[in-house]
Parts: C-alpha cells; structure tokens; sequence
C-alpha cells in the first residue's frame, strides 16, 4: 500500500550546465496529473521525464521542479543579415533627413531579432542519459517515502476495521436480545410484522459485515486500491446510515454513531492511498 503524499530532492553536477537540482512533490489526486516546472533550455526533455515518473507512479499530483545552479546553458545569436539589414536602413534614413549623427550601438543591439538566446537542443539530448539517473533516484525516494507513509496508513486502517468489526458483533448480539424480548411483548403478528418492518437491522448488519471483510482483503492487495477503499467505505457508510435511522435502542444508536465516525475517518484517510 502507497500513500500520494511524498516529496524527495537530488542533485547531479553536469559539466558544463553545473549543478543540476530536481525536486518532485507528490500530493492527493484521484488521477495521475504531471506537472513540470523546468528551466529554459531543458523544455524538450518534459516528455522523457513525464515517462519515467508514469512508469513509477499510478496515482497522485506530481509536481516536478528542476533548477540548474552554475554555468548559462544559453548563447547569444547574432542575425548578422537582420543586422546588415537594419544599418543599410538606417544610413538610408540619415541621408534622407540629413542627419549627422552616426548609428549607435545600442540602437542596433535593440532592435527586434538582432540578438536572442538560443537553446542548445544537442548538447540537452547528450546529458539526457545523467538526467535519467538523477530522475529515477529521485523517483525512487519519493516511491520509499510513499511506502511508508502507506505503512502507516495500514496499520491504521486494519486497527479501524477491526474495531468495527467489534463494534458490530456487539451490535449484533444485543440486536437480537432486544427483537427476542420485545417480539415477546407484542401480542398479535401484525404489531410484530410493523415492529420489524421499521426496526430491523438484521440485512444492514449483515452487509456491513460483509464490506467490512471486503475492506480487510484488499488492504492486502497490491497496487493502486484506493479508489476500490473509498468505495468500499462508502457502502460501510450507507449501512451504518440506515441502521442509526432504524435503531430503536439507546446503546445500539451509541455503537452505531462511534461506527459511523470511525467510518468517516477511514474515509478521510482512504484519499491520500494511491
């Protein structure tokens, strides 16, 4: 069993980009959702990342944040023909207005599309093969993290299960004390018939027991259960719903409220499993 709450963080030194920092957070989502926060120039390298954190993780919000901390992996372009372009321009409209001043330098270097950065896309696909390394360790934390929080969170969730199951069972038993006792009471078949129809909790019972060994089982499963959880959770609480509203025993409606909050926590907990 995994929880989707986790974080880890590692850090690799590429010559000549310098230190190379990856972060990856994983919190609650009732899908896989990526999301990648990488610096300029290593942009074309989100697909191959994405693929890595799909073959490790099923389940959660995955935020990935790469910072490069050391050497500029950008160089400056020059479009010498732009360039040329614009002085031969600009002499053009010095000779026609007859202007004396000579071109600036920082006129030219202003001027739209005569230097930008360019990202070296060669250089990137070469250091793929350390970057690679660096994500899966990195992933490998984050998946040893999640692990044990979801350790924890089994340990939780079988000490619920088995405190309902005892609440039940004592629920049960005086149950059926209390129709014993007062279908001994009532004198014709119909006040008997009435009394059942709107008391008995015998069916509820039953399928709570039933989710509730249903619930057990698949914490043993392997792989992403979380969702098949809160489902099952969510049928644990519509019958401990029907058997509150039925009760008609003080200390049966007691058991059943300390059910149902029980029930409620595991419900809470539920969303954070993978």
């Amino acid at each position: 069993m995994n929880s989707m709450t986790g974080f880890a963080s590692k850090e690799i030194t590429i010559t000549p980009f310098g230190k190379i920092c990856l972060e990856i957070r994983s919190t609650n989502h009732k899908f896989l959702e990526a999301v990648f926060h990488l610096p300029v120039g290593f942009l074309s390298l989100e697909d191959k990342i994405k693929k890595e954190v799909e073959a490790k993780i099923k389940r959660g919000r995955i935020v990935c944040v790469m910072n490069v901390l050391g050497s500029p992996t950008n160089s400056i372009f020059i479009d010498k023909r732009l360039l040329k372009n614009y002085i031969s321009i600009l002499r053009n409209i010095r000779e026609l207005a007859h202007i004396q001043e000579g071109v600036r330098l920082d006129t030219l270097i202003n001027l739209p599309g005569v230097l930008s950065l360019t990202e070296d896309r060669h250089s990137k696909s070469k250091i793929w093969p350390r970057l690679k390394t660096l994500v899966r360790n990195t992933l490998v934390d984050l998946v040893s993290m999640r692990k044990k929080e979801g350790q924890a969170l089994y340990i939780y969730f079988k000490e619920s299960a088995q405190a309902l199951e005892t609440n039940l069972g004592i629920i049960k038993t005086k149950f059926k004390k209390l129709i014993q006792e007062k279908v001994a009471e009532l004198k014709t078949p119909e006040e008997c018939s009435s009394f059942l129809k709107d008391t008995d909790i015998t069916e509820e019972i039953e399928r709570l027991a039933f989710h509730i060994r249903s619930f057990q089982k698949k914490l043993s499963k392997s792989g992403p259960i979380g969702k098949e959880l809160d489902f099952i959770a969510q049928e644990m609480q519509r019958e401990a719903n029907t058997m509150g509203a039925k009760s008609c025993d003080a200390m049966v409606s007691s058991r059943v409220v300390q059910m149902k909050s029980q029930i409620e926590k595991i419900r809470e907990q539920v969303q954070n499993i993978e």
